[in-house]
């Protein structure tokens, strides 16, 4: 397993960005994907995005899809969500997700596994996201 802090969250207007990070102590091999989820008050926590981290192929959630992206720095180990256009909606709690095997995945089926949160094996506290209107 390894460690996952999240940084970069806080209070936004709505319309506004925010770049959140994640950095990720010990090695992430080539079989990683890494994935960021959210959970807003009283509700299930849901799927945002994910990179498999050898080659950075990403996949999003259809409610970022567009305003969201995901990338990730080898060199620091550290996976970024940059969000644009932030709505009152997206305010949540932001977690940041290490699969060991997620890379191994391609296509429809990395979508399907790596939107699950089942397929992760290690998880960050979180940082708060506050959009307001």
């Amino acid at each position: 397993q390894v460690q996952l802090v999240e940084s970069g969250g806080g209070l936004v207007q709505a319309g506004g960005s925010l770049r959140l990070s994640c950095a990720a102590s010990g090695r992430t091999f080539s079989s990683y994907a890494m994935g960021w989820f959210r959970q807003a008050p009283g509700k299930e926590r849901e799927f945002v995005a994910a990179i498999r981290w050898s080659v950075g192929s990403t996949i999003y959630a259809d409610s970022v899809k567009g305003r969201s992206t995901i990338s990730r720095d080898k060199a620091k180990n550290t996976v970024y969500l940059q969000m644009n256009s932030l709505k009152a909606e997206d305010t949540a709690l932001y977690y940041c997700a290490a699969s060991a095997s997620g890379g191994r995945y391609y296509s429809g089926d990395f979508y399907y596994r790596m939107s699950s949160q089942e397929e992760y094996d290690s998880w960050g506290q979180g940082t708060q996201v506050t959009v307001s209107s």
